[in-house]
């Protein structure tokens, strides 16, 4: 069905409002997802401030045009839907959390990060970069670690004095 001239012009002005506010976006393909897990795709975007448009190729295109991205725009092949957010990196994450569960049916096919175009295999290394608290908590372990280690020696001298 065609849409109205009215209506692209509308989509056209959500997408440049998307893009305007977002940190980074994802280009999603979305093949084949049954109503219940496209609802479930959003509910998790949504839960994680992530914004979900479904679009045409074209009009996306159209929106990109605008901004003075680095790079070539990626190939968007298939049915391509955008995700933004605030979050550098919370779009691709959370994308790519929920392909996990449906390799077939969800794929990052590129993106927008750090204002640059980025190509799939780009954006999948970001969306697997770990969270800040993931982060944090691995430096607290390093730090600690030196002194952990000292504790056990110092705990495994005092138990060959006792002997």
């Amino acid at each position: 069905m065609a849409i109205t001239k009215e209506k692209k012009i509308d989509i056209l002005a959500k997408l440049k409002e998307m893009l305007s506010d977002a940190k980074s976006a994802v280009f999603v393909n979305f093949h084949g997802l049954s109503v219940n897990e496209t609802s479930a795709f959003r509910r998790a975007l949504k839960e994680s401030g992530v914004k979900y448009f479904v679009a045409k190729k074209t009009l996306i295109r159209l929106a990109l045009g605008d901004k003075k991205f680095e790079g070539e725009v990626p190939s968007l092949e298939g049915e391509i839907a955008l995700a933004t957010g605030d979050d550098l990196l919370a779009p691709a994450r959370e994308v790519y959390e929920f392909s996990k569960k449906y390799k077939d049916n969800v794929q990052i096919v590129g993106g927008v990060f750090d204002g640059r175009y980025m190509n799939m295999s780009e954006m999948l290394e970001v969306a697997q970069i770990p969270s800040r608290e993931v982060l944090y908590g691995r430096l607290v372990g390093l730090l600690n670690w030196p002194l952990a280690s000292l504790a056990m020696v110092a705990g495994q001298i005092a138990e060959q004095k006792n002997d």
